[in-house]
Order: structure tokens, then sequence, then C-alpha cells
């Protein structure tokens, strides 16, 4: 009997997917430890190096108002601009001549010049008054220039506004709905030049992260790593991170492709509460965990301690494990004697709910969280905005 020799090379996925597709066919299936993680696509979690849009800012009039205009008097920069617009087609305004100009507003156009944009694309461009303007209502917006920061004109703005809000007036009362002096104009801009985009230099270009984070940039790259070799990318830090692509240009449109959508198993996330002082709400993440602590606050108090609890099989020989767990428990008093208790684990979430049953403002429950965190008895990072 001849024997041929035979090399197989598989990473770790596809051994785990063979061995239990040999188990499954002879009956000896068994349980692989499996663990369940956040999963995300590189394209969520980085850009590109030098893929970036521009930003695009002119100043152009609004005309074709129903009186709601700039009034000339309190803004003379509109009378001006509009002077000068009309000595470029050929209209002379005698001087001294005081225009009545309700039907016309200065604003202040903005856009955002997209990455590889070429002349002739559209983009959307946003309309605001600058005066003292009621409304740009059923206005158009005449042909402005739009500029980078380099002073360079890089698209032509013109259109017809779009404003999403409403109002009336009428004897002396006025109802409105939204905002009046701003809008937009969707495809109101048309590329003029572009802006070269440099996102190669030899073959190497760099991913930067969105959020810093050595543990997903190195995941990053054992992934990028594993799918074209174990030499392709390297962590700079835990933001930005080197990749070799390929020299040829026409191969690195599908390489970057192939790595945006390329998954990736995220670490556990930082523990991070952020409490809005203003409105009242808490939002965190499901890391955060708190330790025994007791805070008074006003009329307030709450005690949070932690107990460990046994438990045991029901029967001698069932197979069973004693098992031993921690068992918290938060009281909470308010003042006239009341008394509320919650059976919980430690977690941030049972603790602002039950401090919200008791009727708690949001000033409380803010020094409290505050207290919770002086004390190290909050895990987790406190961001007040």
């Amino acid at each position: 009997m001849r024997s041929y020799p035979f090399s197989l090379s598989l990473d770790a996925a596809s051994f785990r997917q063979v061995i239990t597709q040999v188990c499954v066919a002879c009956g000896l299936l068994f349980a692989l430890p499996t663990a369940s993680y956040a999963a995300e696509r590189i394209k969520d979690l980085a850009s590109i190096q030098g893929v970036r849009d521009n930003p695009l800012i002119g100043y152009g009039l609004v005309v074709g108002l129903d009186g709601s205009g700039d009034q000339v008097r309190q803004t003379p920069f509109t009378q001006q601009s509009l002077t000068n617009m009309l000595s470029q087609l050929g209209v002379t305004i005698p001087q001294g001549s005081n225009m009545q100009l309700r039907n016309v507003a200065a604003v202040m156009v903005t856009a955002r010049l997209p990455a590889f944009a070429r002349p002739g694309q559209s983009v959307d461009v946003v309309v605001s008054s600058m005066g003292n303007a009621k409304s740009l209502r059923g206005g158009t917006l005449l042909m402005t220039p739009l500029k980078g920061a380099n002073g360079q004109v890089y698209a032509i703005a013109q259109g017809n506004l779009l404003v999403g809000g409403a109002g009336a007036e009428a004897g002396g009362s006025s109802v409105q709905v939204n905002q009046l002096n701003g809008g937009t104009i969707p495809s109101g801009a048309t590329v003029e030049q572009s802006v070269p985009t440099t996102f190669v230099s030899n073959g190497m270009l760099h991913l930067e992260m969105n959020s810093s984070d050595f543990g997903t940039a190195q995941n990053v790259v054992e992934a990028i790593n594993r799918r074209f070799g174990s030499d392709t990318a390297r962590a700079l830090d835990g933001r930005l991170i080197q990749i070799q692509g390929p020299h040829d240009p026409q191969a690195q449109a599908a390489f970057l492709s192939d790595i945006e959508n390329m998954q990736v198993t995220l670490p556990p996330a930082r523990a991070r509460v952020v409490v809005n002082a203003r409105t009242g709400s808490v939002v965190m993440n499901r890391s955060v965990t708190i330790d025994e602590a007791a805070v008074a606050y006003g009329n307030l108090s709450v005690v949070i301690s932690r107990q460990p609890q046994v438990s045991q099989p029901d029967t001698p020989f069932g197979g069973g494990q004693t098992v031993v767990a921690d068992s918290t428990q938060i009281e909470m008093r308010s003042e006239g004697g009341a008394l509320q208790r919650v059976s919980t684990s430690a977690n941030l979430a049972d603790v602002v709910r039950a401090l919200n049953a008791l009727g708690a403002s949001p000033q409380d429950l803010l020094s409290i969280l505050q207290n919770l965190k002086s004390a190290g008895a909050l895990r987790a990072d406190l961001e007040i905005i």
C-alpha cells in the first residue's frame, strides 16, 4: 500500500470547525468552551488616514422672501451686497439710494466636500441667516461661491431653500414651529474642483481608530494578520495601526474593501456612567458595578452591603456542586421613615431604579453618584454633561 505524504494548515476557527464535524460523524460530540463577544466591522471602528471631508463656507443672498427679509437700517451689509451684485450685472444704483429690501436676506452657506469628490458632482448645503430676517421660507439662494480654508473656490451653490419650520403672525400674536432662519438645499452645490486625497504611500497606509483602546487595536491587528499574513499590520499605539498594502493602485481598493468588512471581536467596554445634570438622565453600560458603600445626602440614606451566600445541591449524590455567591442588600431611607429594601446584585442600575422609586431629584442622584465615585465604590468613569 503506497502512502502519500501531505500537510494541512488550518487556523484556529477552521480547526475548531473540523474537529466539531469529526466528532458529530463519530457520535462523540462534546461541549467545546464558547464565549460570546461583540463583533463589529473594522469600517465601523476605524477610518483610513487621509480620507476625510473638507468644510466649505460662503456668503450669499436669499431673495424671493414674502416680506420677511432683513431690515436695511439694522443690517446695512445686505444693501451693500445687493448693490455690488447688481453692479456686476450691469445695474447701477445711485449713491444714497434707500432701497427697501424686505424680500432679501444675507446668509452664510456651509457645506462639506467629501473625499474623492470630482468636478460636476453635487453636495448638500446649509443656509443660515446672519441678519434679522424673520423667515427664509420660500426663498432662493443666488449663486454663491464656496471656499475652503485656503481661500480657493471648490463649489458653487444655488437653489430653492427647504425650511422645515412654520409660523404665523396676526394681531400682535405669533406662533412658530421649529426654526425659520435656516434651511437646506439638497444637492444645492456643484463641485468645481477636487481636493487631492492621498492615503497610500509606497503601499503603506494607516487606520485611525475612532476611540483609543489598546485591546481593540490589537484585535484589529490580529484579524488583519490572520487574513493577509503576519507582517501585514502592526499597532503603533492605541489609536493608529500601520498596514502594508499592495503597491499596485488597482489592487488597493479591493484590499481596503476586504479590511473594512472584516469582523473584529471587541474587548469589554470601559465602565462609564454619563449623567445629564440638566435633564436628570443617567446612561450607563453593562460594565458598571458598585461595591459596598453607605451614602447619606440630605433626607436620603443609602446603604449597600454584600454577604456571601452558599447554595447546596438538593441531593447528596445528584451531581451538583456547592456554589458560593455574593448577595447584595440595598437599603434606602427617606424623610418620614419610609424604607425600601431591594435584594439585588451589586450593579448601579438597581441603585438608580430604587432612588427613582423614592422620588430622588436629579441633583440628589448626581450628588450620590459623585459620593460613590469619591469613596471608590463606583467602579466606573463618571461623566457629567
